[in-house]
């Protein structure tokens, strides 16, 4: 028991040592770079999910001709994707991952942090964070100023998205509305960042992702 305990008051100078170059509270809160990041992240997925339907609408009241309108460039698709629900309540679903650094601590899922903890809790072990057990899961402050950042950023640029939604869908969204419109120069690093887990290399990830889609390229071979 006395074991764990150690482990535990390590754990936390770890997680300390980390916070020394924030503010007093521990609590770094997010670039604009990030906001933006995970804004558009959040919003091309939902646009992706349906930028394939061949559906067409039918527009037009009473005596009024009906117009057709292929749904993949309708304002109901954009109207959709960024308000229903909306766009913003997605980042309510990342977490703060300490362990990791720039952008990339920021991701969906329990960090290692968290999930030892919960693991000792599940195995007996008395574990005081200084907050209830049922909150430990609850959106950090982190992510709550991310949220209510992403509110305003989606109100404030809502005619440069809809310019892109409308005439430049050809071009990456994070680079036409982060790296061009929104952000400045210098403060573009995060868009590129990537999170690579441990052991692995984004080089060897790519070579992996190549070698996968030659051997699905290959003829089957035809039976006899």
């Amino acid at each position: 028991m006395r074991n764990i305990y150690i482990c535990l008051i390590l754990l936390f100078h770890l997680v300390i040592i980390n916070k020394a170059d924030n503010d007093d509270s521990g609590v770094i809160l997010p670039s604009m770079c990030e906001v933006c990041k995970f804004f558009v992240t959040e919003l091309q997925s939902r646009l992706d999910e349906t930028g394939k339907s061949k559906e067409t609408l039918h527009v037009g009241h009473g005596l009024d001709k009906k117009k057709k309108i292929v749904y993949n460039k309708s304002e109901l698709r954009l109207t959709e994707a960024l308000t229903d629900p909306h766009i913003c309540d997605k980042i309510l679903e990342y977490n703060v991952h300490k362990e990791r650094s720039g952008s990339n601590r920021f991701a969906k899922g329990r960090s290692e942090t968290m999930d030892t903890l919960h693991g000792l809790v599940n195995k007996g072990v008395k574990v005081e964070l200084g907050i209830p057990y049922e909150l430990w899961d609850s959106p950090s402050a982190e992510v709550t100023d991310m949220q209510r950042k992403c509110f305003k950023m989606a109100e404030d640029y809502e005619d440069e998205i809809e310019d892109w939604y409308y005439k430049h869908q050809d071009k990456e969204l994070m680079n036409y509305l982060c790296a061009n419109i929104i952000l400045r120069k210098d403060d573009t690093k995060c868009l590129t960042e990537k999170y690579v887990p441990k052991g692995e290399t984004e080089e060897g990830d790519k070579k992996e992702k190549k070698s996968s889609k030659k051997e699905k390229s290959k003829p089957k071979a035809k039976g006899r």
